[in-house]
Formats: structure tokens, sequence, C-alpha cells
């Protein structure tokens, strides 16, 4: 331990620094790969882009994804991925294939991806729900000002 008070603590957000990160973000998933979406997107929920990030802390932003049915998935995924659902009774599986979700509902294939990067706790759910996915180009958060985020 080094002398004199040079000790370093761990940086813990307060509540004022917490009020702070109401930023939002869109994402356009037009032609972009389905999982590039999801890992910047976690990202940006959790708050780990921030300096002010806090690991048992919601400090996220709020993220808006446009254009879910346009995500591309890479390789054979579109036929050979497929979303479990199991209802808790005896033969309860339920099973669709990528293809089938991407027409009933597109915007399920951008939520799970996410959905699966957060952490499994009460903490990821409130982290979930400041996701907003759309299927076309139009969302209704315009009066919250978000700043279009491009993925690389």
């Amino acid at each position: 331990m080094p002398a004199g008070n040079s000790r370093m603590s761990t940086f813990i957000a307060n509540p004022q620094q917490i009020a702070e990160t109401g930023r939002w973000h869109v994402i356009d998933a037009d032609g972009q790969v389905l999982g590039r979406i999801a890992t910047v997107a976690s990202r940006l929920l959790q708050g780990k882009h921030k300096g002010t990030y806090t690991p048992f802390l919601d400090t996220g932003d709020h993220v808006v994804v446009v254009n879910a049915k346009k995500v591309k998935l890479t390789g054979r995924k579109e036929d050979q991925k497929v979303y479990r659902q199991h209802s808790g009774y005896e033969g309860g599986l339920r099973e669709e294939r990528v293809r089938v979700v991407r027409a009933r509902r597109p915007e399920r294939l951008v939520e799970e991806a996410v959905r699966g990067m957060l952490p499994k706790t009460k903490l990821g759910e409130a982290m979930y729900r400041k996701l907003k996915v759309y299927a076309g180009p139009d969302h209704p958060h315009a009066a919250q000002k978000p700043t279009k985020l491009e993925v690389a």
C-alpha cells in the first residue's frame, strides 16, 4: 500500500448522475447484421459506454431500433435458427424458424437478440424495458430528440 492518502476507490454513480442518463438513441437496422445491432444496443441499455457505469445500477440510455424487418442474418440462419417457447405444460414446446418469425412479428428478432445479452435479473428487465423496436422506419419518439447512431 503506498504511503499517504492516495488510495484508489471504486466509482459508484450517485442519484444525480443516474438522473442525467435519460438520452435516447436511434439505430437503423436496414441491411445491418442482427448480432452487431444487438451488441451496440445492449451496451447502450446497460450504460457501458459511459464513465458513470456502475454494474449494479441502471445507468443506461433508451434505444429505439427501426427497420427491424430489414435486419440481415449471416449464414443459413434464416432457415436453421429456431425460436423456442415453452408453456410449462407437458408437450407445450412451440418452435418457429426465423423465416416465420420475420413474416409474423419481425421486431421479435431484435428483441430476443438484445434480451439475451442483458443481465438475467430484475435490473436486466428494467434495462430491457428501455428498448423500443419497430418493424418500419417510423417511430413515435421524436419528442425525446433521439440521436441517430451508426453501427459499424
